[in-house]
Formats: structure tokens, C-alpha cells, sequence
């Protein structure tokens, strides 16, 4: 009875495998395609990253002013890590999208 169950197990994952490689395309259509599919959302994604850049440097302007205005001591500590996160996101979206051609 055991056998037979795991028979039938057997075979139904053979098949299950045996169509997946049928419907399989080569390696070098498939690297086309997920070319084409990623330059297609580069500039989004890109535009995606300066937006996250000016939110993220509206929301560090406003800390800082906080600071500066509470006369805490680490003002421009915090000001440098605000403005450099700013210009490392900008700085690689325009990297990428120089690295990459698009």
C-alpha cells in the first residue's frame, strides 16, 4: 500500500518536472528579457529615488532647525549626516542610470 502511494508521488513530481522543462526558454531570451523588463522601470525607479531624496532632505532640514533653534551642541554633526544621506541617494540614482545607459 506504502509503495504504492509513493509510486504515485513519484510520478506525479516526474511529471509536474518533465512540463516545467518544456515551457522552459533558453538562457539567452531569458537574460533579453529581464534586460527589457529593467530598463523599463529604471527611470521610475530612479525619479522613485531623488523624491525619497527631497523628502529625506525636507525632514533633515527640520531637524536640524530644531536643533539649532533648542541650542543643542551636535548641530552640525547632525547637519553633515542629513546632507551627506541627501546626496548619496541622489548621487546613485544618477550613477546608475550612467552605469547602466539608460
Amino acid at each position: 500500500m506504502a509503495n504504492s502511494w509513493l509510486m504515485a508521488i513519484v510520478l506525479c513530481v516526474f511529471n509536474v518536472l518533465q512540463s516545467m522543462i518544456l515551457y522552459a526558454q533558453s538562457g539567452t531570451a531569458g537574460i533579453q528579457q529581464a534586460t527589457t523588463e529593467v530598463k523599463s522601470y529604471f527611470n521610475s525607479g530612479t525619479n522613485l529615488m531623488y523624491a525619497i531624496g527631497a523628502v529625506v532632505g525636507l525632514v533633515g532640514a527640520i531637524k536640524v532647525f530644531n536643533k539649532w533653534n533648542a541650542g543643542e551642541p551636535d548641530t552640525s554633526k547632525v547637519a553633515s549626516a542629513w546632507f551627506g544621506s541627501c546626496i548619496f541617494l541622489v548621487v546613485v540614482a544618477t550613477v546608475l542610470k550612467s552605469f547602466f545607459g539608460v
